[in-house]
Parts: C-alpha cells; sequence; structure tokens
C-alpha cells in the first residue's frame, strides 16, 4: 500500500484534442491505465476542453481517478503564452469552463485564444495554477529576459492563488529545461512558492516520437528536415513511476507534492440529464399549457384547411374524435417526459421560417409521426393519413432522447440561425466536429513535411478507394493493394510516408463545426459549457468544446436544422414559374395526379428527390408506380437487405404473384404493402394485434429485433408468445410469425421519413412534369460547381429535345435560365471562372447593352472580375466564340487582354479617358497575337477540361465514317441489337475505383459517345492492364461482350473484353483501301499523299462520264486514319472503302 501511494502521477496528458500535438486516444490511454493499475491521470489539452467529458468518464470506468485541466493561452503586456489550470470541485470546472469560452469568444480575430491574466484572477475560485514549461508563457518571459514581469505576476497570481499556486518543473533532457530550472527553484524559495513535478506527456510509447514529430510539422506546416524548427525530444511518453523518481530524486518535495496533488480533487464532470430552456408565454403559463393551447388551435386549422378535404366521407364530428383522442394521447405522453418546451421551440423557429417564406421541408425522421408536430406545423404530414405511429418518436421506455430533424433551404438556413441568436442570445451554439487524419489525409500531410512532390503524394493517395460507405484503413489498403509494395521498394521516403501515416492515421487533424447541429440551454451557455469559435468559418454562432456524443451526455438537446438542396430547387423553381404568372402552391398539390405517375412509371427520374440513381431508375420502371403509397414503399425498400423485396413487392402490386400476409389476422397491416413488412410501423402494429403489447412496448420489440441482442430478444420472443397466446393464437404460429417478422425488423425502414421524404420527390416530380424546362434550369443553378451532375442533366436535356444553347458571353446568364424548350448554359458553371465574377459581368452587359466585340468586352469589364484561370475558363468554353473562334489565338492572347483591362480600368480611375469621347478609337488598339489554331481533338480536350463534358462537338464525331467501315457501334445501338460481342467506341468522362470485399480492384468508368452517356465495371484484370491510359477525355475502342438474354431481368449484363486506344487502332494501317475519283482528279497531288510505301494494297476507281475505269497500284502504300482523312477532304473523292 505504501509503494502505491507513492506513485508518480502524469497531470499533462495531451490527448488527441490538443489538436496536431498530443497523439494519444482516450481510448487507449484507459486501457494503459487498466493494465497498468493507474491511480490517478489528469488532462491538460492545449486550448480546449473537448476531451473533458469523454476523459472522465472513460478514465474513472476502469478504476483510475481523473483529474481535469486545460492549458489556457494568457496574455499580458504583449507577452502570450501557455499555463495550466486544473478544477478542484464542481465550481472550478464552471470558472474553467468559463475561461476556456471567454479565450474563443473575446478573441474571434485572432488565430490564437487567450484570456487577460486578470480573468485567471476574477475567476480563480477552485483553480490549482501550474506555471509550465520553459515554451509556456512564463518560460517564454524567462526567455525573453523579463525577469521583473516575471517576478510581479508570480507575487500578483500568489496572492489570488495562494495555496492553488506550484512551480511546475519539467525533465525531459531537453537543453533549454536546465537553465529555466536554476530559475523556477530560486522563485520558489523567494515567493515561497511549493514546487511540482510535472513531464509533458504527448504519446503513450516512446516509439511513437517520430510520427509526433511528423504531427507537429503538420500542425506547424514545416518540413521535416527544416533545421530551424522548433523540436520536442523523444521523452514525451508515458512513463513509469519508478523511471520518473529516479529523474527527480534529487528534488523529493516535487515528487511529494505530485504524489500527494490528487488529494486535492474530488470532482470530476458528470453525465446530466437533458437542460432545456424554460418557455416563458405572455400569459406567464406552463410550457404544458401553452403546448395544449398551440396544438388544439392547430388542430382546428388541419381539420379546417387540410384534413376535412380529404375525408369526405367521414363525418365533421367523426373525424374531430379521432384527431383529437389521438392529440391528447400524444400530449399526456410530451408532458409526462417534459418534453413540451422541446416542440416548442422547434415549432417556433419553424413557423418564423415560414412566416418569413424560408422553405422547409414536411418532415424527417420519427418525428413525422407526431399529429402534436403537425399542428405545430413541424411537418406537413397528416401522420393518421399515413398509418405513422407516435410511439415509434417518443414513448417512457426510450433511453435516450429522440430530436426532431428540420430540413430547410440551404440558401436560407442561415437566417434561421440568426433568428435563434437573436431569441436565445447567449444561449444556443452550433456542435464541434473533428476532421480526423483518415488514410488519403494521412499520406497528403505527411507527404508534403517530407518534401514528396504532390503528384507522386497523389497517385500513391488513389490507391486507396474512395469508397465512404466502406472506407478503408491504410493497413487494409496496404494489404489489398500490390501496387503500394512496389511503391515501398523503389522508394526509401515512400516507406517512412508509409510508416509515419500509420501511425498518425485517425488522430484528430483540425477542429470544424457541425453546422447543422445546433443545442439550446439556457442563458449564459458559456459559463455551463466550454465554447469554442472556429475562426476559418463565418458562422454566426459559437460552437460547443464537446461533440456530439459528449454534448449528449453533457445534457445538451440537438437540435438539427439541416439544409436540403432539394428545397432550394423547388424554390427556384415555383420562383422562374411565378415570373409567368403561374402561382403555385407546392403543399397542395394533388397527390394521385396521373401525368405524374406516367412520368415516374418510364423511369426517366434524372434530377427527382431520392429517385434518380441507376438503380432506383430500373426500379421504378419495374414498379410502375401509380399511387403516393408506392413511392413511399420504393423510398423505404431501395436500401441493401430490403431491396431484394423490390421484385416481390412488384409482382403482387401487378398480379403475378398472391401476396402472403402471415396469418389471417395480419391482413389489414400487411394489405398496402402487398404482404412485405417494409416499415418498422408495421412490426409494431404486428406486436400490437397479435400479441397485445402497448406502443411503447412495441418500439422496445422492434429496437430489439434490430440490434440482434439474444438475451434480450429471447426474452422479447417470450413476451410476444404469451400474449398472443392470451389473443386466442395458438404457440406455434404465434412462434412462426416471429421467426417470420425478425428478419424484416433488423432492416425495417422508418415510414414517418419515407412518407416525408417521398412527399418531397412527388413534388420534384410534379414540377418536372408539368415545368420541365424551370424544374431542370433550376436544379442545374443549384450544381453549379457540381460537374457530373450538370453532364447527366445535358444528356437529359438531349433526351428530352430541349435545345441547350452554349455558353455565350451576350446571352447567357450567371445561372441557367431558360425559354420554351430551350435552356441557356449558365457562365456560373464554367471551371474557374467564380460565380461573382460572371454575375458582375452579366450585370454590366444587363446595364450597358451587349459586348459589341472582343474590344467592347475589354474596355467595359473591371480588372477585379478577371483573371488568367477565369478568362481562359471562359475561351475554352467557347463564350467568345460569336468574336472570334480561334481559341488557341484567344488563350495566348490572355496576358496582353488582362493587360489592357487593368490599363483601361487605370485610366478610368484617373479620368484620363472620357467616358463619353465620341472620338475615342479604343476598337483599333487590340491586336490579338496570332498562333497555330488548335485541331479539333486540341479544342474538345480544353472544352473539356473547362465544362466537364463536350457541348459544341463530341470526339468522336470525326471518326463517324470509319466507324461505320469498321463496323464500331454506338453503345444503344450494341444493347439493341442480337449481337453477343461487339466493338464499341467511347469517350472517358469519369472513372472511380473501388475495392470489392475480397479486395480486388475494379474501376466504374462512365464513358460517352455521339448518342449518350454509359457506364461499364473494369474488373480486375482488365483494370490492371489498362490503369495508366484510361484518362479522362481520351478515346477509346472497347470489346464488349453480352450475357444470353433472359426474360427475368430487364438488362443483360455486359463484360469489357478489351480496350484498345482510339489512336491505337485508327492509325494502324488498313489492309487494303478503294479509292473512287471523279474525272477531275489531280493525280500529282495524290501521287504526293500515297508516296510512302506500306502495307495497304490501294485501288483506284475513276468515275469517267458513264464508265469506270479500275486500277491497282503495283506497290503497296502506306495508309492509315490520317491519309483517310486527308484525301477524303479532295473535292475530286467521291468515296473511300477501307
Amino acid at each position: 500500500m505504501h509503494v502505491r501511494e507513492k506513485e508518480f502521477n502524469n497531470l499533462k496528458i495531451h490527448t488527441q484534442y490538443s489538436i496536431c500535438e498530443g497523439a494519444i486516444k482516450i481510448d487507449e490511454l484507459a486501457n494503459y491505465c487498466k493494465v497498468n493499475k493507474i491511480k490517478a491521470i489528469g488532462l491538460a489539452d492545449s486550448y480546449n476542453l473537448c476531451g473533458a467529458l469523454e476523459f472522465a468518464e472513460k478514465i474513472s470506468k476502469v478504476g483510475t481517478q481523473p483529474i481535469i485541466g486545460t492549458q489556457i493561452n494568457v496574455i499580458k503586456d504583449n507577452h502570450i503564452g501557455k499555463v495550466t489550470l486544473y478544477a478542484t470541485s464542481e465550481l472550478g470546472y464552471k470558472n474553467l469552463t468559463k475561461l476556456s469560452s471567454k479565450s474563443y469568444l473575446n478573441n474571434r480575430n485572432l488565430s490564437d485564444p487567450y484570456c487577460e491574466l486578470e480573468d485567471l484572477i476574477l475567476n480563480n475560485e477552485d483553480l490549482i495554477l501550474l506555471t509550465g514549461n520553459y515554451n509556456n508563457f512564463f518560460g517564454k518571459l524567462f526567455y525573453a529576459n523579463k525577469m521583473k514581469l516575471f517576478e510581479k505576476l508570480i507575487e500578483k497570481l500568489k496572492l489570488s492563488f495562494q495555496d492553488r499556486f506550484y512551480i511546475e518543473i519539467q525533465r525531459h533532457g531537453e537543453d533549454q529545461e536546465r537553465n529555466y530550472e536554476n530559475y523556477l527553484l530560486k522563485i520558489s524559495s523567494l515567493f515561497d512558492l511549493p514546487i511540482i513535478a510535472a513531464q509533458e506527456v504527448f504519446y503513450i510509447d516512446q516509439s511513437m516520437a517520430e510520427a509526433h514529430d511528423a504531427l507537429i510539422c503538420i500542425g506547424e506546416k514545416q518540413f521535416i528536415d527544416d533545421k530551424n524548427r522548433f523540436r520536442y525530444n523523444n521523452e514525451h511518453y508515458l512513463k513509469k513511476s519508478d523511471e520518473i523518481q529516479k529523474l527527480y530524486k534529487d528534488i523529493p518535495e516535487a515528487l511529494k507534492n505530485n504524489y500527494n496533488f490528487p488529494l486535492r480533487f474530488n470532482f470530476k464532470p458528470k453525465k446530466s440529464k437533458p437542460i432545456l430552456p424554460s418557455i416563458s408565454s405572455k400569459n406567464d403559463i406552463s410550457p404544458e399549457e401553452e403546448l395544449k393551447n398551440q396544438a388544439k388551435l392547430g388542430l382546428e386549422n388541419r381539420i379546417n384547411n387540410f384534413i376535412l378535404k380529404k375525408k369526405k366521407q367521414t363525418s365533421e364530428s367523426e373525424v374531430k374524435k379521432i384527431y383529437e383522442d389521438r392529440l391528447y394521447h400524444e400530449l399526456n405522453i410530451i408532458n409526462s417526459m417534459d418534453y413540451s418546451s422541446y416542440f416548442l421551440i422547434v415549432s417556433d423557429y419553424i413557423r418564423w421560417a415560414k412566416k418569413k417564406s424560408i422553405p422547409v421541408g414536411p418532415g424527417r425522421g420519427s418525428g413525422a409521426g407526431s399529429l402534436v408536430a403537425y399542428c405545430l406545423d413541424i411537418t406537413d404530414l397528416d401522420p393518421i393519413e399515413f398509418d405513422l405511429i407516435f410511439e415509434r418518436f417518443l414513448n417512457p421506455d426510450r433511453i435516450s432522447m429522440p430530436d426532431f430533424d428540420i430540413d430547410f433551404c440551404e440558401e436560407q438556413r442561415d437566417k434561421v440561425f440568426e433568428y435563434l441568436k437573436f431569441k436565445y442570445k447567449d444561449g444556443v451554439a452550433h456542435i464541434i466536429t473533428f476532421g480526423k487524419l483518415k488514410a488519403r489525409m494521412a499520406l497528403r500531410d505527411v507527404g508534403r513535411i517530407l518534401g514528396l512532390s504532390y503528384g507522386h503524394v497523389d497517385k500513391i493517395c488513389k490507391m486507396i478507394p474512395f469508397d465512404p460507405s466502406r472506407p478503408l484503413t491504410l493497413k487494409e489498403s496496404i494489404d489489398r493493394e500490390p501496387r503500394f509494395k512496389e511503391e515501398i521498394k523503389n522508394n526509401n521516403k515512400v516507406e517512412k510516408l508509409i510508416n509515419l501515416s500509420l501511425k498518425l492515421e485517425g488522430l484528430n487533424r483540425n477542429m470544424a463545426t457541425h453546422a447543422a447541429g445546433v443545442v439550446i440551454a439556457g442563458n449564459k451557455l458559456a459559463e455551463q459549457f466550454p465554447l469554442y469559435v472556429d475562426q476559418s468559418s463565418n458562422l454566426i454562432l459559437p460552437s460547443t468544446q464537446y461533440d456530439m456524443y459528449s454534448s449528449e451526455n453533457a445534457g445538451l438537446v440537438k437540435f438539427d436544422l439541416l439544409g436540403l438542396k432539394t428545397l432550394t430547387v423547388i424554390n427556384k423553381t415555383l420562383k422562374r414559374i411565378k415570373l409567368k404568372n403561374i402561382d403555385l402552391d407546392i403543399t397542395k398539390i394533388n397527390l394521385e395526379d396521373k401525368n405524374v405517375y406516367s412520368l415516374l412509371s418510364t423511369g426517366e427520374t434524372i434530377g427527382l428527390f431520392q429517385l434518380e440513381s441507376t438503380g432506383m431508375r430500373e426500379a421504378i420502371k419495374q414498379m410502375k408506380p401509380n399511387k403516393f403509397d408506392d413511392i413511399i414503399a420504393l423510398v423505404a425498400l431501395y436500401r441493401p437487405g430490403p431491396m431484394s423485396n423490390i421484385p416481390i413487392y412488384n409482382d403482387c402490386k401487378n398480379g403475378s404473384k398472391t401476396p402472403d400476409y402471415i396469418h389471417p389476422t395480419l391482413e389489414k397491416i400487411l394489405k398496402p404493402t402487398h404482404g412485405i413488412i417494409i416499415y418498422q410501423e408495421q412490426v409494431m402494429q404486428i406486436a400490437q394485434t397479435l400479441a397485445g403489447f402497448t406502443a411503447g412496448e412495441a418500439d422496445i420489440l422492434r429496437r430489439a429485433m434490430g440490434k440482434k441482442k439474444k438475451a434480450e430478444l429471447d426474452k422479447q420472443k417470450e413476451r410476444f408468445i404469451s400474449g398472443a397466446i392470451r389473443n386466442g393464437i395458438s404457440k406455434e404460429v404465434a412462434n412462426f410469425v416471429f421467426t417470420k417478422i425478425e428478419p424484416f425488423a433488423q432492416y425495417g425502414f422508418n415510414k414517418s421519413h419515407a412518407a416525408a421524404y417521398a412527399l418531397i420527390a412527388y413534388q420534384t416530380a410534379y414540377l418536372k412534369t408539368f415545368f420541365k424546362e424551370d424544374f431542370i434550369a433550376a436544379t442545374m443553378s443549384t450544381e453549379l460547381t457540381n460537374t457530373s451532375k450538370l453532364r447527366e442533366f445535358v444528356e437529359e436535356l438531349k433526351r428530352l429535345n430541349i435545345e441547350i444553347i452554349r455558353p455565350s458571353i451576350n446571352h447567357s446568364f450567371s445561372d441557367f435560365r431558360t425559354e420554351k424548350n430551350k435552356i441557356y448554359y449558365g457562365l456560373g458553371a464554367i471551371k474557374n471562372v467564380g460565380f461573382e465574377a460572371v454575375s458582375n459581368i452579366v450585370k454590366e452587359r444587363e446595364k450597358n447593352g451587349k459586348f459589341k466585340s472582343l474590344v467592347d468586352f475589354i474596355n467595359r469589364i473591371d480588372a477585379k472580375d478577371v483573371n488568367k484561370l477565369q478568362l481562359e475558363g471562359l475561351v475554352k468554353s467557347g463564350v467568345f466564340d460569336e468574336f472570334e473562334t480561334d481559341r488557341k489565338m484567344l488563350i495566348d492572347s490572355i496576358p496582353k487582354m488582362i493587360q489592357k483591362i487593368k490599363s483601361v480600368n487605370e485610366d478610368k480611375q484617373s479620368n484620363q479617358t472620357s467616358l463619353f469621347s465620341e472620338n475615342s478609337n479604343v476598337e483599333n488598339n487590340f491586336d490579338l497575337i496570332k498562333s497555330n489554331k488548335w485541331s479539333k481533338k486540341e479544342l474538345l480536350s480544353e472544352e473539356f477540361k473547362s465544362l466537364g463534358f463536350y457541348i459544341s462537338d463530341h470526339p468522336l464525331n470525326e471518326y463517324r465514317e470509319v466507324f461505320d467501315q469498321l463496323k464500331i457501334s454506338s453503345f444503344k445501338e450494341f444493347l439493341l441489337n442480337n449481337e453477343s460481342e461487339a466493338l464499341v467506341a467511347g469517350t472517358v468522362m469519369s472513372i472511380q475505383e473501388k475495392k470489392s470485399a475480397k479486395g480486388t480492384p475494379f474501376a466504374i468508368v462512365k464513358f460517352s459517345d455521339n448518342k449518350g452517356e454509359f457506364e461499364l465495371f473494369l474488373f480486375s484484370e482488365i483494370l490492371v492492364q489498362n490503369r495508366d491510359k484510361i484518362k479522362e477525355s481520351e478515346s477509346f475502342v472497347l470489346t464488349l461482350h453480352k450475357d444470353k438474354f433472359d426474360s427475368t431481368i430487364s438488362q443483360r449484363r455486359i463484360n469489357v473484353r478489351k480496350i484498345l486506344s482510339i489512336e491505337n487502332m485508327l492509325n494502324k494501317p488498313y489492309p487494303k483501301v478503294t479509292i473512287e475519283l471523279s474525272e477531275n482528279y489531280d493525280i500529282n497531288e495524290l501521287k504526293n499523299l500515297l508516296k510512302n510505301k506500306g502495307s495497304t494494297e490501294i485501288n483506284l476507281i475513276i468515275h469517267n462520264k458513264n464508265k469506270k475505269i479500275y486500277y491497282n497500284l503495283q506497290n503497296s502504300r502506306k495508309f492509315d486514319f490520317n491519309h483517310l482523312k486527308a484525301i477524303k477532304s479532295k473535292e475530286y473523292v467521291k468515296k473511300i472503302t477501307v
């Protein structure tokens, strides 16, 4: 026991929350404490308390005493540096929280957070202060030779902190420590202050030292080989107690104070129940009464304006009874769970948003199952109409409290945050998130500090498949990808890159903000919870220093205000059609419109919310939906697992299969979904109907089935069977039903969420059906930077026979505009141009008329709106084609153009040129630089770089005739014909490489030809053979093979057998060529074109009046695609057959 008491306490642990400084994960630290039976350990992260709650919870769980502290920057007389503070009690933690929050909130314009030294003195109660190391505040004063200030501040702090102030001694064997320690011992004696031994710990094991050094370089943005940078030595690991005791044996007082330090603490941050601000009404009534009053008024409004109009066959009194009974049932549960304030807060900001014409989604998640939410305008779905269950959202048996996820128009959501700031003052904040050093990020960061070239590191990074749904760790990627081993073998620096990245992977890289989530909790949030300000963003609100998990544990209630782009699209479409004097209320459209279902049944659902993926389009085409319930079902079914039920649903719906209702009593529940359990609510209804469960009990059963915990499942099964027996169902049948519903429950979907999102999906389908140009233009205008999306829509416009007006400086706008059967391409969608810059250019054109020439453009444009990259983007996309079609000449003249624009701007500013001068001769004083014109291929390649696809022409068009002769077909033709194998030409639009479950590589490549785009899978062997040559905008001839026809599969599987570069294929000499000439042929010119010997047999046919004269050239000549193009361009050549 005596030995344990003399255990050294590591008080200065830097976890990964000390961003780019600490390399300790709390889980690993907790495990270390457990294995080594550590008595106490202290947290001292730099600049934050982000890990405080997690640290306290996980460290105490393994039997170790957590000591909570942080290092805060203080400033005095322009000297800034860290001191370490620890909270000994709840009051101390409140002061620590206040100081940590203050360091960010009061210094929004500085990169480093800090407090004034006076702030420490004013908030010192129950805080212990340590002076820190040579690199902290007092150490910096010492090395700046500010001894007077040093001693003055020590004296001042001693007066405030009294016996809670320690002189800290550190020994890591670093040169700077020795001189500083001698001075500290002198200060301790001079001011009678206790000394304490402490070690700055950044990593658990010494083997992490080199990787930690790399982490510091990442944070400081320095090269690892920089000799002038600051370095820690390799002694900052978690040393054993006996190692430390040897280090400090000459100053036993420092050790003794360290041993006794934990005895000063009787506090750790704990979990808390949810904290909500008190909602006071005008009449000072309780939140429960207020909720009841608002819900009753809201129900009256919903019944009169919506419900009765749909239920014309039911009497008003009957409708009112059904809805009022449900309303009071929900209110009782809400009030009993103290959740009234939550409903009132959400309702308040949604009603405010709707009043300000900010689009709000109809609902999301299980909250859409609440009638109270419907009455308070939180949702726009009638839960009784759609058979939604309130207890799926809220019931007394829920462990964690639910929240409403609300969708807002993406472009106007910030206005709602401004309102929350105005309403709740300092009581509202966002939630912090942490960017991690994931596999690719770790490689990029480490590669940069090692000085490896960007291109090389990028190549290595791309060996890690990008698949957000199944991300691979670096170790997994290395094990699966042989190219890593090749790189390591060829380059020692790559080996170092990999080793360091493996050690750093998973650590926190930076702080950011969960922009959608906010917490609202009373006044002075900064005094109750530590807050952070994200300097890199322009967010209105601060953030909690706790992440989502810790915020919930601390009792903060999260409100999700999500930005949904589709609401922005709908809003923009409605504004566009309003300009045509059509006032459409999207909330009142007919949900049973046959035209909408006709569109959906074609599977042409590009742009429709939730329904536009390739697989979904195929599924909806097979389903042929004809009612709103079909869309709800499809949204719920189209996920891994339940997706296999889509064919069964379709067969039962279309009458080719009889539904299986499992048991006669369940027919009513399962009839709407043709015998398939699609929704979690159905599982709950089955438990209620068959086994007599309450709605709350049924929700527990649903969760038990979803989590697959055997003990809980067995308990629920027994309860289900006994309940069913009481209802007159035999044990065998009950057991059979339970076994049948269990698999469905595991992946059953939340119907409330599916219904809400199906409604948005239907609204987009409605707009596309009746206002297709406006809807597509609005969608494209919200996707200006998403090239792949824009490309999809361009293809869709071609399919719909809507003309796309190419980018033009005089006819296009910054966004996409429409006329009947026309869409003008948006200049803001051109790469590197920038929406603001083109908006200013368009404003100038609208104000002062169209640009008459390139010189007119130069003379009128503001220099701040154009730079080299922007002009290159405009030129490559063809916006100046109406002035000059030679894009290469324009590109080469850009530096000169920029110089001229600046010169004109400077002249205007200095008034050297009169803007109204009639004799101005500016149109003649700018000459373009002459250059070699781009070939068709070069022009299209540059156009692709600026737009991401081709708009003026297609690269394959110049080969059309040769394709006919070589029997190279389009992909569409190959799909429709009966050939099992064919040659198909395609230009690569995008490549996405992935790994299969077994670890073999494959790629999804999007190709384009004259008829449209098509997607092909390249599997391992073909991919490895062709990986280096398959690049975007390159064209290939593919040998494709089609599986045999199977009537049960709508589309036959296509395999890529061979890939050949189009250049290689077409530049191969042809074995035999026949050239037909008219009688005015030029034999000398022809002789010159065919002068080179080769392997092609040349036949000539000369048309002379009504006769044909046949010649065969004695010697074989060189003849490839380039010869074909050159000879075919001659007027006297009638035909060439290869």
